[in-house]
Parts: C-alpha cells; structure tokens; sequence
C-alpha cells in the first residue's frame, strides 16, 4: 500500500453539508507536502454521521482530485460483518484503493471471532484491507497472533496500530520482520517515531492534517535511518500531538484547520465545538510552533 505518512483527513461542512471547495484545498495542500496516502471517511473524518448519499460523492470526488498519485484509503469498517462487506463493496465500486476496516466495536467479539470477521471480508472482497486497532474506542484488542493469522489470507495489506501498548507493538513487529509484503501504521501521531525506529512503516495520523510537510519529513527521515533529524522533529511536535487530542478527535483538529483558514469549524452532532479552553490550547500550540493563519 505505502510507506510513510498517510492523512485521515477531516470532512469539511458548509451549512449542514459537505465543502468541497475546503476539501478540495485540503488534499492538494497534502499531496503537495509529500503524504503517501489519504485515509477519507474514517474517524477523523466523521464518517459515522456522513450518508451513503454523501460518501459516495466524497470518494468519487476524492478519486478524481487524487488521480492515482497516492493510495485513497476508505473507512468501511462497522460492528456488522455484513454491513461492513456491503460497505467495503461500495467503496471499491466508487474508487477506493484500499480499505480501513475497524475491530468490531460495542459487541466485543473474541479473538477467533476477530478472526472469522476479517477472513470472510478476505473471502469476498478482492482490494486490500487494512485492519485497524483502536482497543480505546471499540472495547476490543486484536492480539499480535490474531493479526499474524489474518496476514495469512489473501488480501490483508497491514494494520493500523492504534492500542498505544509500545510492548503490544513492539511484539507485532517481531512478528513480521520478516514479511515486507505486511504493512505496520502507527495509529497514534506520538508512537509514530518509536513505531518506524522498531521497524514499522509509517502512520496513519491526525497530525497530518494541520502539518503535512513535518510529519512527511519526521517519518521519512526515521525510515532511512537519519534518528537524528526525525527524532528532532518528533519532538518539536510532541506537544502538537498531544494538544490535538485534548477533546475527542475530530473536535481539536477541525478547530485547528479552522483557525488556519483551510475550512468551518462545524461539526455533526453527536460531536460539537471544542471549549474556549481548548481552542486557546490549540492556538497557543500552532503559535509556539509557528504554524499561523
């Protein structure tokens, strides 16, 4: 799929609807700044209250704006595996490369059952999947031995890492070290620098959105071994990273982009608006760091 920064990038709103315009200004600013992939419709990108109606136009428009000079990466996953195979069909159909297919949340399945849901998403699609971790908002963690299993079938690309365990992904790593053709994303922007230096490929990040060109230049930096410069940039941005999560993602983020011109800071409920407390946060963290409308 890809090596390096791939963005999970924020749906702008105009008036209760999608704004093209913003998105469209979105993505060339992150194809301009050397990011390898674009995530649209997952978290980030508030796809739990985006229609079928709109996620079709928005991966249509997304393919078309792209033009193939980077994967676009679709958010399918539900806590239905049906649902999700029905969802991960419209998303090839209308121009996806790739999936992001999320543990199924609330109804905690098992190990086995983590198992059984991507194999028969494998057995019926044929793009890739990528499974995507996130123990902190599904109630699930699927285990490094889990995922070796899954890699066996046909179609999984790799995993999105998000548990924020350093062991858990340390022990993924081990396991792959030898099978380049299974990719490991950092889930979360600040393990991202320890996850490549372990070997990894990349991340999967938020950050992206507010500084594609940092995060392009920190992981690539760490993938050809210079620890020096990314390491230096790791930190730069650490408080960044930490600031852009102090509210549930998206709300931060989309406050940040806001403040710098790209779109509305609007949301859909069940989402709102960051608190004044948070947005002098976020603006005091883009003025340290020099990131001004």
């Amino acid at each position: 799929m890809f090596r390096g920064v791939g963005t999970a990038v924020i749906t702008p709103f105009k008036d209760n609807r999608i704004d093209y315009e913003s998105f469209e200004k979105i993505i060339g600013d992150q194809l301009d700044n050397g990011i390898k992939a674009l995530i649209v419709l997952g978290t980030t990108g508030e796809a739990p209250t985006i229609t079928n109606a709109e996620k079709k136009e928005l991966i249509q428009f997304s393919k078309n704006i792209v033009k193939n000079r980077v994967p676009l990466i679709i958010g399918t996953g539900t806590n239905s595996t049906e649902k999700t195979l029905k969802s991960s069909c419209f998303a090839f159909e209308n121009g996806a490369d790739g999936v992001l297919v999320v543990t199924p949340y609330y109804n905690k399945p098992t190990q086995k059952g983590l198992f059984e849901h991507f194999a028969y998403l494998s057995n019926n699609l044929n793009g890739p999947i990528i499974i995507y971790n996130v123990p902190s908002r599904t109630g699930v963690n699927i285990l490094p031995e889990t995922v070796k299993r899954c890699s066996n079938l046909k179609n999984i690309a790799g995993i999105k890492e998000a548990s924020g365990n350093l062991f858990q992904i340390d022990s993924l790593i081990k396991l792959f070290k030898d099978n380049d053709k299974f990719k490991i994303w950092s889930g979360n922007d600040d393990s991202a620098f320890h996850l490549v230096c372990s070997g990894g490929d990349g991340v999967i990040s938020v950050v992206s959105n507010v500084v594609p060109k940092q995060m392009s230049e920190m992981i690539s930096y760490a993938l050809n071994g210079d620890l020096e410069n990314s390491s230096k940039l790791h930190l730069e941005l650490l408080p960044l990273m930490k600031n852009l999560f102090c509210e549930t993602n998206p709300i931060p983020v989309k406050y940040a982009m806001s403040y710098l011109g790209y779109c509305d800071n609007k949301l859909r409920l069940p989402l709102c608006t960051c608190s004044k407390e948070t947005e002098k946060i976020v603006i005091d963290t883009l003025n340290d760091l020099g990131i001004v409308k």
